[in-house]
């Protein structure tokens, strides 16, 4: 099959164990076409582990799951020299971490502290890990997926500013239509049925979709024309983030800070992915407009004014859009 028919196909398998979030879906697609890193956000109970874990299951690839507590250290993530004593003498020995995986997940990484939080970072931006003064290179496939839960206080430590702009989205999980939860019911039962039968369930599950498929639907995206006015656009939607007072006066008390140039790098990586999934060879202003949310919503710094009057990122993104002139 051809990169786009896997792709495809790892999209409906996804899709048959996370009912009715077909964003959220696309959004972990984008994701790992435009080798990012992503946050996933949303209340208890969303499927946030359980998306990822549906991702990693039908993929080539090793799996590492994190779960950040408040007693984790930064070697129980990355790794550490353990000495050894052999007959032909000592030595120190790299024991890497559940780090060095292919897809990582880092379940509610708010709840570790900041120390522990810092040890991703090379990993994410580096794709590397140093300790004890050496190196080590992360795998060619590497994406980490962050999950957090907004309602916690007690004993979770919010990420700072330098590690979210870190992440190439930040996807909101929300709660799903009465339709489709009871699709969860049913698609949940079922599976304690076939998990608790000792019968087989019949045809074998299908090959994991190859990594060689991701690498060649990146190469494909990177042939993605992106037009000089639509350059223009993704600058514009982020220097509006930067210059507010030039947009009206509500932009202008909602804005502290805006968003780096790291936010125009995500909207072109993230909007050829989005363009090269909808089958086109083009990105068009419906692309960067549909991702811009996911890309802005973390690296807006909001005025005291804007969170005192219940104002969201989202809102002050579509506030942005609405204002910037479409190429």
């Amino acid at each position: 099959m051809s990169a786009r028919e896997d792709i495809e196909a790892l999209r409906d398998r996804i899709g048959q164990s996370i009912i009715g979030q077909r964003a959220v879906i696309d959004r972990l697609l984008i994701g790992l076409l435009a080798n990012g890193n992503l946050l996933v956000e949303g209340l208890p109970g969303l499927a946030k582990t359980r998306a990822i874990k549906a991702l990693a299951k039908n993929l080539e690839c090793d799996f590492s799951r994190i779960q950040f507590t408040p007693d984790l250290l930064p070697s129980d993530v990355t790794g550490t020299e353990v000495y050894y004593q052999t007959d032909a003498g000592s030595e120190f020995r790299f024991e890497a971490g559940p780090i060095f995986a292919n897809v990582v997940l880092a379940d509610e990484i708010n709840r570790a502290p900041a120390k522990v939080q810092a040890a991703l970072l090379e990993a994410m931006e580096e794709r590397q890990v140093t300790v004890s003064g050496t190196t080590h290179k992360m795998p060619p496939l590497f994406m980490v997926m962050a999950t957090q839960n907004p309602i916690e206080q007690e004993g979770t430590y919010p990420l700072p500013e330098a590690q979210m702009d870190r992440f190439l989205m930040h996807v909101m999980i929300t709660y799903p239509p009465v339709e489709d939860e009871v699709e969860v019911i049913r698609l949940v039962r079922a599976e304690e049925i076939a998990a608790g039968t000792d019968t087989p369930s019949g045809a074998p599950p299908p090959a994991a979709i190859p990594q060689a498929s991701v690498f060649a639907a990146r190469a494909e995206i990177g042939q993605v024309h992106v037009a000089d006015g639509m350059e223009r656009y993704m600058a514009d939607l982020v220097q509006a983030t930067r210059t507010p007072d030039a947009f009206g006066d509500d932009l202008k008390r909602w804005i502290e800070v805006g968003a780096s140039p790291r936010a125009s790098l995500a909207l072109d990586k993230c909007g050829r992915t989005h363009a090269w999934l909808a089958g086109r060879d083009y990105v068009d202003p419906e692309d960067v407009r549909a991702i811009a949310p996911d890309v802005l919503r973390h690296r807006l710094g909001l005025s005291y004014e804007a969170q005192g009057e219940g104002v969201s990122a989202d809102a002050v993104t579509d506030e942005i859009l609405r204002q910037v002139a479409v190429p």
